[in-house]
Formats: structure tokens, C-alpha cells, sequence
């Protein structure tokens, strides 16, 4: 603490990192308990003939927030590999990454850096039919790249390492950089892949179809099954709340300290204005008493001897030697409470 009982700069940036960090994991775990809460809450529909029905019944012609599975059959062409035979699919995704290791200048290590140079996704649509392969009605999936979980299947992956001269190897240690290869990799949605779709299904004319939803509410297009969906998505509500108590504890006790140090710092003063006032009353009865003249120059502890002592560093003239050794340790001055260095004796001729 510094004078007057006010925290340091220290303690005053340390509290407010602490509060802005607390405050921004509690928002986080506020955004993914809703989100958790909307996916519980979702309507669960089946791709069956009755679909149709219970869309035209819903206000709007639209369910808002509806969790349907099924599985991805190609309404026109398919996207086929590039690299795997008879790998057919509706959203194709090619990347090439560069992989890197780059120096250090701080820990003096080299350290793995990867960066996506190219990429390229390639879609058609697609539909959502019954598991089973019965008679059904299909969902026209729409917006896939919007989903927030949008499974891939990787169907192809290589790494091609760099070749380096040694001319090449002197340089990248100038540089700081060493080049490792470039990743090539594919990913592909496949047809026939199960998925659980998540977000706002219509009734558009004839067409049923799955979007995402306008109340804000996350698109999902996952592989898992919902009850493992929500069950992720329940995992890192507590994840984020977890971390928000950890360092909203930490706060708590950060502020207690202060609290705590400004609060002893208020009560050592106040003890010392009443000693101060304590002093200053009992002169007064010496100065208005019989001889109190002669008891002007009386120490401020006992009020019977003469005083002798000069604290340093602070000058004041107050007490006799007897009282001075009385002192508890660490000595301070009666007057102001600051430590006595060192004392000199007064010597009245």
C-alpha cells in the first residue's frame, strides 16, 4: 500500500486485469450456457411422411430451432477426389499448409509455425434422406459452410518435405527460418455420411428445408448423434464456468487483500490521532496546574521527568532516557510513529 492507504500501481492494475479477465469468461460461459440451453430446447423431428404435416401446422410454415438426422444423398452431381478413386462426396475442401520452424529470439528455440497458403471448397447441394432408405421425405440442406460444425472426413493427406542445399541451410539460420514442406490435404463431406443437422427447418413450396436459424442460435452440421452433441456442448459450459469461479475467487481475493490492508492502515491512524489527543490533554492539565511551568519540558510518557532524548530521524524532542529504553521494539517516535535510527541526549545547563 502506498501512503495514505492507497493501493500501488501495482495492486491497482493487478485488481483491474483480474476483473476485465473474470468479467470476460463470464460473459463466454453466459454465451455457451445459452447456447447449451437453446440445443436442449430444440424440436426434435423425424424425416417421415409426417414431416410435411407438422411444418404446415408450425406458424410461418417454419420450426425455429430443430434438430433432424439423416443421411447426405447428392441432389445433381457429385464432387469426386481428386486423389482417391470412387470417392464421391458434397463439399470438397483442398488446402495446402506451409510448415516451418521459425527462431526464437526470446527462449532461443526453434518453434513449429504452420500457415495455410491455399485453400479451396467446393460444394453441391445436397438433401438429408431416412437412415433406413424407406419411403420419406427429404430436407434440402442449405448453407452448409455456415454450420458451425461442419464434418470432414479426410481422404487424403501428404507432406512434401523441402529440399535444401547447404547454401539453403546457412541462409534459413540467418533468416531465422527453416522451411520443413507444404501439407496437402482433402477433406470431403461423403455421400451416404449420417448427420445431425441443427437450425430453423421451412416449408418453402414444396421444399423442406434446413437453414440457419435467425435468433441467433448456432448451425450444426455434425456426424456425432444430438445426445453426444449436447453433451459436448454441456462439457464446455462447464469448462468456461469452472474457469470464470477460478479467477472470479482470485479477484475476491485480490480486493479482500486490499480491503484488509486500507482497513489496519485506517485503525493505525485513528490509534494514533487518539494518543496524539491523549498527549495534548494531559499537557494541558500540567501547563493549567501548579508548576506547570517547570512541567513544560515534561516527557510525554511518564509527565514526571525532564525530557533528554532527541529521536532521529524525525527531530522530536519528547521523552527521557528511562521511558526511551522502555520502548517496545521496533522503537518508534510517541509523537509521529516513525522508527527511531538512532538518539541523541539533551544536556541542560
Amino acid at each position: 500500500m502506498e501512503g495514505g492507504g492507497r493501493p500501488s500501481a501495482a495492486q491497482a492494475v493487478l485488481l483491474g486485469a483480474s476483473t476485465a479477465i473474470t468479467a470476460l469468461l463470464y460473459s463466454v460461459y453466459r454465451q455457451k450456457a445459452r447456447v447449451a440451453r437453446g440445443l436442449e430446447g430444440a424440436r426434435k423431428v423425424r424425416l417421415d411422411g409426417d414431416l410435411r404435416a407438422v411444418l404446415l401446422e408450425a406458424p410461418g410454415r417454419c420450426v425455429p430451432y430443430a434438430v433432424i438426422e439423416g443421411v447426405v444423398q447428392s441432389v445433381k452431381e457429385t464432387l469426386s477426389s481428386q486423389f482417391v478413386e470412387n470417392c464421391k462426396g458434397v463439399v470438397q475442401r483442398l488446402t495446402l499448409q506451409e510448415h516451418k520452424m521459425v527462431w526464437n529470439r526470446t527462449t532461443h528455440l526453434w518453434n513449429d509455425y504452420e500457415k495455410i497458403i491455399h485453400q479451396r471448397t467446393n460444394t453441391t447441394p445436397f438433401d438429408l434422406v431416412p437412415a433406413e432408405g424407406g419411403a420419406g421425405v427429404t430436407v434440402r440442406v442449405m448453407k452448409p459452410l455456415d454450420a458451425a460444425e461442419l464434418s470432414l472426413e479426410t481422404v487424403y493427406e501428404k507432406f512434401h518435405p523441402s529440399v535444401q542445399s547447404f547454401t539453403d541451410v546457412i541462409g534459413h539460420y540467418i533468416s531465422g527460418e527453416r522451411p520443413k514442406g507444404i501439407q496437402e490435404t482433402e477433406q470431403m463431406l461423403k455421400v451416404g455420411t449420417a448427420l445431425t443437422g441443427v437450425g430453423e427447418l421451412v416449408l418453402d413450396n414444396a421444399t423442406i428445408k434446413l437453414q440457419p436459424p435467425k435468433q441467433g442460435m448456432p448451425y450444426y452440421l455434425s456426424s456425432l448423434d444430438f445426445e453426444s452433441l449436447l453433451q459436448k456442448q454441456e462439457s464446455s459450459v462447464r469448462f468456461w464456468k469452472i474457469l470464470t469461479l477460478v479467477f472470479g475467487f482470485a479477484t475476491c481475493a485480490v480486493l479482500f487483500f486490499l480491503l484488509r490492508k486500507q482497513y489496519r492502515h485506517h485503525r493505525e491512524r485513528q490509534h494514533l490521532r487518539q494518543m496524539q489527543e491523549e498527549f495534548r490533554q494531559a499537557q494541558e492539565r500540567l501547563m493549567n496546574a501548579e508548576g506547570g511551568e517547570i512541567l513544560k519540558n515534561a516527557c510525554v510518557v511518564c509527565l514526571s521527568s525532564t525530557k533528554s532524548c532527541v529521536f532521529l530521524e524525525c527531530g522530536h524532542v519528547c521523552s527521557c532516557h528511562e521511558c526511551y529504553q522502555a520502548l517496545p521494539m521496533p522503537k518508534k517516535c510517541p509523537i509521529c510513529r516513525q522508527g527511531i535510527t538512532r538518539v541523541v541526549s539533551l544536556y541542560n545547563s
